[in-house]
């Protein structure tokens, strides 16, 4: 098992930054449960957007979420900027889990961790498929730190 306290921003191959708002902290004073789910889906999508540039309405295969987990380490609160970070941490035939590191302000460890798991489907007969040679390529590229 994963010691997740010990993973840092720079073990990501892929970073993004994302934002806090006000609207969400919750009484407490810090991120409601669901804005550390919607960080941890921003990343991936602003990979599979970017790096991968999958057209998620055109694209003949397409990723579809079947799970992912969040982990709360410490708080993280607005008005934080949350350096988001995403490695593969595992690349299969047609799923890609990825690992996921939301590191606050000044904080080399992360509030929250997590991951996503994507399998590739076949937009016409909804099965899943290979995930195709570019995109497999692209997170080789983007996602593997080598």
């Amino acid at each position: 098992m994963s010691d997740y306290l010990d993973w840092r921003v720079e073990d990501f191959p892929y970073q993004t930054r994302i934002e806090t708002r006000w609207g969400d902290n919750d009484m407490l004073g810090h991120l409601n449960n669901v804005a550390y789910n919607r960080m941890i889906e921003t990343v991936v999508v602003r990979f599979t957007m970017g790096p991968l540039a999958i057209d998620w309405q055109t694209a003949r295969a397409y990723p579809l979420v079947v799970e992912s987990l969040c982990r709360f380490h410490r708080p993280l609160a607005f008005p934080e900027t949350i350096t988001a970070g995403l490695r593969a941490g595992r690349l299969g035939g047609s799923s890609v889990t990825y690992e996921i590191g939301l590191f606050g302000e000044g904080n080399e460890v992360p509030g929250a961790t997590g991951h996503f798991i994507h399998v590739f489907i076949d937009r016409d007969s909804q099965k899943s498929v290979q995930i195709p040679d570019d995109i497999r390529a692209g997170i080789q590229a983007d996602a593997i730190k080598g």
